[in-house]
């Protein structure tokens, strides 16, 4: 039976937790993901744990959180003066902005606090800091990159 390996398009159906239990995400009454495996769409450690799958195949991967979003940086954590927010916002903790950097790409941030005159934005992973679980269910090897041999 084949198995995953890098370079393989596949479709993964999936169920994301945190270690409290906490769903964060699942593909349940959607379609599966599809991704290749070792391009870096996915977070390594998803990569990793397909690898080697067969179709049908399920099983729980525990990703650390080096193999998933990182650790916590203190450096994306900006305070935000709230005089600069529009006047008919009031902005609330766990509220989702998208800021503008100097170079027009923009990022997500979440207020993580609300002084009086600034607050606190927070432009980490929403899962950054976070060991994640999944349960995977292998549903297809779309296609590989086979090597050809030419004579």
């Amino acid at each position: 039976m084949q198995q995953v390996k890098s370079g393989d398009t596949v479709k993964v159906h999936y169920h994301g937790r945190l270690t409290d239990g906490t769903t964060f995400d699942s593909s349940e009454g959607r379609d599966p993901l599809e991704f290749e495996v070792g391009s870096g769409n996915v977070i390594a450690g998803f990569d990793d744990g397909v690898t080697g799958m067969s179709v049908g195949d399920k099983k729980t991967i525990n990703i650390p959180v080096d193999q998933a979003y990182g650790p916590k940086q203190d450096d994306l954590l900006m305070e935000f003066p709230t005089d600069r927010f529009p006047e008919d916002m009031k902005p609330e903790v766990g509220m989702q902005l998208n800021m503008s950097n100097g170079a027009g790409q923009n990022f997500p941030v979440i207020i993580r606090e609300v002084h009086e005159g600034s607050v606190v934005l927070d432009a980490n992973h929403p899962l950054a800091g976070e060991d994640l679980t999944f349960d995977l269910e292998l549903v297809e090897i779309v296609g590989n990159n086979p090597l050809i041999i030419m004579p």
